[in-house]
């Protein structure tokens, strides 16, 4: 829901485009760059408590930004619930039978593979952040004409679907029939 607020999507892309600009265009490591918003931040909260004092103001409340041990234990909760989900997908499909399956799960892994050989992990967030923050607002304001054309895809793999079984049923008659034909040589054989 983050892109319904225009003003925060519009900070979150503008600091995502920054940090990128800087790490990836500047050449500086992500450390320095983490090193210095540290220090602006500290730098920022020395002078707003110092400005507080000076007028006369009590000191700034931080007890809100503690982590309650509540939400921690959900956070870390999820989390193994979610590396529990992948590792029960990756057992499900080497174990699965159906070759299709595998076979694209392989084929989706080795196209990360390759993704990842050409873009690096920091680009590679930073086009989630930018697809994650506009394609939403792009589906909601095209959502009809997206719903149409995904119908028509839908029905032309269908139809694809539907022509790959037909041609595997096949394979599977003509092997069935050599083998049936191989049985009857033995036999005649013997």
């Amino acid at each position: 829901m983050l892109w319904r607020n225009k003003r925060l999507n519009f900070l979150v892309l503008l600091v995502a485009t920054a940090i990128w600009l800087v790490i990836e265009i500047y050449g500086f490591n992500f450390i320095t760059v983490a090193s210095w918003v540290a220090m602006a931040i500290v730098s920022f909260m020395f002078v707003w408590g110092n400005i507080h004092r000076l007028v006369g103001k009590e000191a700034p409340d931080l007890s809100g930004m503690e982590i309650s041990e509540q939400s921690a234990m959900e956070s870390a909760k999820l989390f193994r619930e979610e590396v529990e989900k992948i590792v029960l997908f990756i057992f499900h499909v080497g174990a699965e039978k159906e070759w299709y399956v595998f076979a694209g799960v392989v084929a989706c892994l080795y196209a990360l593979s390759l993704l990842a050989n050409s873009i690096n992990l920091l680009t590679l967030c930073y086009i989630g952040v930018v697809v994650g923050s506009t394609v939403p607002v792009i589906y909601v304001k095209y959502e009809h004409k997206i719903r149409g054309h995904g119908e028509r895809l839908k029905m032309k793999l269908q139809r694809l679907y539907v022509k790959i079984e037909e041609v595997m049923q096949k394979m599977k008659k003509k092997k069935k029939i050599a083998g049936e034909h191989k049985d009857m040589k033995e036999k005649k054989m013997e």
